[in-house]
């Protein structure tokens, strides 16, 4: 519900883009994300544009402005931040925003914001990350001025907050935090944070699976075909060990997307998952892997989707692949994969808004920031056998399994286990005495 509320106190009227909803179930359990991040981006820009965004760990209030008002700018998000009316009004609208989100996440096409939180359920059981994300329809009229001014005292403190600035001089920048965000008091009051969760992740491995029609998914006239789709995943690193950057690696290695793409350069149409998997099974409609990194854990996971009548011939494949990485690594595809790696990076990073949002995130969780140079020279030094030895360790752990759709031919839990704990990523054979 902070979400929808961040931009209506300052009495600005201005239009946020959506990226997510904020979890007011975890209000309710006490758990929130590890850190706060409020950025600033300064451009030779005269419109005036501000933006939020939200993540399982970060939260980050975004404004693009001339810099000439710099000054104006800073006061602004201060005001966003630490003064936030939440008006009876506000809060109702954004109940009904919210009601909207979640009717609307169960009616869309695209699976996968609902299966990466479900894939973090399966990992995470019951803790930190793997708490639910989006608000259970129950708790929407629970939340009220109260809940989130205890919130906001809870987690809104200088130690979890990060100001930074792409244009602007650092020392005009500095004196406008002084100015705008020392000595405040917010709207919250002065009284000390209590219970704050600080837990470590704690990966358990487990299945997440929710029987659904996807029969009558479409957008429009033109039906899509019938199908069921599967993560699985594996506990990888935190971005702050040494072995984050491999994983990076080994996630860009592995690629994958659409069974349809336009190709060209740059779109990974030589990575594994296409290779290996897009193009020799043409009835697979999709194999897209996924790597989420947090503070104190993270997790690498792959994504398909098919006919329900192929679950299990897909769930195998996918074993197959998983055992193939901690196997022989191509020196070419492994420069292939780091250049694209870097490419994307160097891409990213073009962008301002891009550039004060690393900064921000960087400086919120290492107290530092690495230099696009440091990064690459980081990613050019991984080796062959970097990729088999984090693939290795990776395979050790239990797999997180999450699953949608028509789910009668997906293969049992344990057998999805003892397929990857194997030579060659097959599931147990079964037999059945009449069909």
């Amino acid at each position: 519900m902070k979400f929808y509320l961040h931009w209506k106190s300052t009495g600005v009227f201005v239009t946020a883009r959506h990226q997510g909803i904020l979890c007011l179930g975890r209000l309710r359990t006490g758990s929130c994300p590890s850190c706060l991040g409020v950025c600033f981006h300064s451009s030779a820009c005269w419109k005036l544009h501000c933006e939020m965004g939200h993540t399982k760990d970060t939260t980050m209030y975004a404004v693009s402005a001339d810099s000439k008002g710099l000054d104006t700018v800073v006061g602004l998000l201060a005001d966003v931040v630490l003064h936030p009316r939440l008006t009876d009004e506000e809060i109702e609208m954004t109940r009904m925003a919210v009601q909207f989100e979640l009717e609307d996440l169960n009616m869309r096409p695209d699976p996968e914001p609902l299966l990466t939180e479900m894939i973090h359920e399966a990992a995470y059981r019951e803790n930190t990350v793997g708490l639910h994300r989006f608000c259970p329809t129950e708790n929407i009229a629970k939340i009220d001025r109260e809940v989130l001014h205890s919130y906001l005292r809870n987690y809104y403190t200088p130690d979890r907050m990060v100001l930074a600035g792409v244009g602007v001089e650092h020392e005009h920048l500095v004196e406008c935090a002084r100015k705008y965000l020392l000595g405040t008091q917010p709207a919250w009051g002065c009284e000390k944070a209590v219970d704050v969760d600080r837990s470590v992740a704690q990966y358990t491995g487990g299945v997440v699976k929710l029987e659904r029609d996807m029969s009558n998914v479409s957008l429009g006239p033109a039906p899509f075909p019938e199908l069921t789709h599967i993560m699985i995943g594996l506990e990888s690193c935190s971005f702050l060990e040494e072995d984050f950057i491999p994983f990076a690696v080994l996630n860009m290695m592995m690629g994958g997307g659409g069974s349809f793409s336009a190709g060209g350069p740059g779109k990974g149409m030589f990575t594994r998952l296409y290779l290996n998997v897009l193009n020799r099974h043409h009835w697979m409609y999709n194999a897209t892997s996924y790597h989420h990194s947090y503070e104190d854990t993270g997790l690498l996971c792959v994504h398909a989707s098919a006919d329900p009548r192929q679950v299990r011939e897909m769930v195998e494949i996918l074993t197959k692949e998983f055992i193939l990485m901690a196997g022989t690594v191509d020196v070419v595809e492994l420069e292939r994969a780091k250049t694209q790696l870097m490419s994307m990076l160097m891409m990213n990073l073009e962008s301002r808004p891009v550039i004060f949002e690393d900064v921000g995130r960087q400086v919120l969780a290492t107290r530092s920031r690495k230099l696009p140079h440091e990064l690459c020279a980081l990613i050019r030094s991984v080796k062959p056998e970097d990729i088999r030895r984090v693939a290795s360790q990776m395979l050790c752990r239990k797999p997180a399994v999450a699953a949608l759709g028509d789910l009668s031919h997906l293969p049992a839990y344990e057998h999805i286990q003892a397929a990857l704990s194997s030579r060659d990523g097959r599931l147990p054979r079964t037999y059945r005495l009449f069909r």
